[in-house]
């Protein structure tokens, strides 16, 4: 091989050895960068489901978890608290959840996926309060006697039935928001999923 051949050689060598290196560096530096869009661990979890235990929910009873730094509100209804609810489909602005972007397990009588269960997010949709829960019918816990139970939301009147309805003529402009959730087992559920669809 003559001298020529033998430096052309070597520059092959020396320009695919400099390119390797090269390429090697901006990955290096690639990496860390596309690390840094990601969302961190904190940012994750704060949107992570979260599985709930309620196998010592009992009837008649509400358990609230946190999920995105809302509350959520489990609530294991009676047979009363459900036979309430066709007597105020007229009652409420939004009876089926047709007006307002829900999960298809919420666009029906109880709004749920099981009728005793209800889950929904704990924060009135006029601005963000957290309504109270005004369980007793009647005029017991300071509302009117007509009261069949429900929630009062306490910074502007708005108020909601078992199933988290809206009443009509009141501020709040949608019912009570359904997470995507969905059930491991009868007393398991992860809220923030929806392997059924929404």
């Amino acid at each position: 091989m003559s001298n020529q051949g033998k430096m052309d050689c070597g520059r092959r060598n020396l320009i695919v050895a400099t390119a390797a290196v090269g390429g090697a560096g901006a990955v290096a530096a690639l990496v860390p960068f596309v690390s840094s869009l990601l969302p961190s661990e904190r940012a994750k979890a704060a949107g992570a489901p979260v599985e709930v235990d309620i196998s010592k929910l009992e009837i008649g009873q509400m358990m609230t978890v946190e999920w995105r730094g809302k509350p959520v509100w489990i609530i294991n209804r009676t047979k009363e608290m459900l036979d309430t609810l066709p007597k105020l489909a007229d009652q409420v602005a939004d009876p089926k959840s047709e007006k307002e972007q829900q999960p298809t397990y919420a666009k029906n009588d109880t709004r749920s996926i099981k009728p005793e269960i209800l889950v929904v997010v704990g924060i009135c949709t006029h601005l963000g309060c957290s309504p109270s829960s005004k369980f007793k019918a009647g005029a017991d816990e300071g509302m009117g006697a007509d009261w069949l139970g429900g929630f009062l939301c306490p910074c502007h009147g708005s108020t909601f039935d078992f199933a988290g309805r809206v009443f009509k003529a009141k501020p709040a402009p949608t019912n009570l928001e359904v997470p995507p959730h969905v059930y491991l087992t009868d007393t398991r559920i992860v809220i923030g999923e929806d392997k059924k669809g929404a």
